[in-house]
């Protein structure tokens, strides 16, 4: 008989999908590495798995403890199904931007869920950053994961994504293209591939109202280009430790609209039923169609599910009251 012990080993072996529809424009062939196949619909289950893993074997996590949290809802669900497993508590704390569909996933899951403003600065006591390491400090037997810091959020990609893209490929991958926000996707698979072959181009996919273009190209942290922003998942006001700048090739940004337009399509011209930075980043792989050449491979990773963004960017209503529907 074939199965899984527990959940978590279905974790990771996510397919690669051709892309038809949208990318019909492009030279090249355009592959999604579809992350939403994971238990916890997205890519975050992989490297959830490997920081609570890690965090056991150096004894910062402990038997009965509580992880402690700050997320935008996809490292946070992937943090409670091995918590489930495992018999850990949850405490996970969410900006008001995200969606009520993650903050009620994260529920259902049994986590406890807090709730901070999004239009804060990250040193603000108010700010999800601030409030998820004061947690961390108040509450006994607990860790804080630090999913922007924590150098096995790196190692998960490192392990896992990378290694499946280069065998999926055949070694064929040329340009790897991702959102970027803790940056561990982004460097842990880029530092799989590259090392294996250095030619190949690794791209960010960034989001206005994000410091990760602007420093990539001048190294300069430019609080002027800090704004909210609607787009889930992706960019960042502050600079990760995992996001590693000397391997990523350039990053090109994508408007809150696009985004959101191009969700919608992907569902509707591709059948992808996938969440907000997925939108973000087709629509990066088409604007860096100049970089594609007849013979390239390129693999865009898609984060998370579309039942996360039922009630936004899935509901005509909310996209025209933001202006994104004609």
């Amino acid at each position: 008989m074939k199965y899984a012990n527990n959940i978590l080993e279905t974790i990771g072996n996510t397919p690669l999908v051709k892309l038809n529809s949208l990318t019909a424009e492009l030279p090249c062939l355009v592959l999604a590495k579809y992350e939403t196949f994971n238990p916890g619909n997205s890519v975050k289950d992989r490297m959830a798995l490997q920081m609570i893993e890690d965090a056991e074997a150096d004894g910062r996590l402990k038997p009965g403890g509580t992880i402690i949290e700050g997320t935008s809802g996809n490292t946070g669900m992937g943090l409670a199904l091995a918590a489930i497993v495992k018999g850990y508590k949850c405490i996970f704390v969410l900006s008001d931007k995200q969606s009520k569909e993650k903050m009620d996933i994260l529920k259902a899951v049994g986590a406890e869920v807090v709730v901070c403003p999004t239009a804060v600065a990250p040193e603000d006591p108010r700010s999800y950053y601030s409030v998820s390491k004061r947690l961390a400090e108040e509450t006994p037997n607990s860790w804080y994961v630090n999913q922007y810091d924590n150098p096995s959020n790196c190692k998960a990609h490192f392990k896992s994504t990378g290694p499946e893209i280069w065998e999926q490929t055949q070694g064929q991958v040329t340009h790897f293209v991702v959102g970027v926000g803790t940056g561990g996707t982004i460097s842990g698979v880029g530092s799989f591939l590259k090392m294996n072959n250095p030619n190949i181009k690794i791209w960010g996919v960034d989001t206005y109202g994000s410091v990760f273009k602007k420093y990539h190209e001048t190294g300069i942290f430019d609080e002027n280009e800090i704004y909210p922003y609607v787009t889930e998942g992706i960019g960042e006001d502050i600079l990760p430790a995992n996001v590693n700048f000397d391997l990523i090739d350039g990053f090109t940004k994508v408007t809150d609209k696009d985004a959101a337009v191009y969700t919608q399509r992907l569902a509707k011209e591709e059948g992808m039923f996938l969440g907000n930075s997925a939108g973000a980043a087709i629509k990066g792989v088409l604007q860096l169609k100049e970089h594609f050449g007849p013979t390239d491979v390129v693999v865009v990773l898609f984060h998370d599910h579309g039942s996360r963004y039922v009630g936004k960017m899935f509901n005509d209503d909310w996209m025209r009251d933001m202006g994104y529907l004609d």
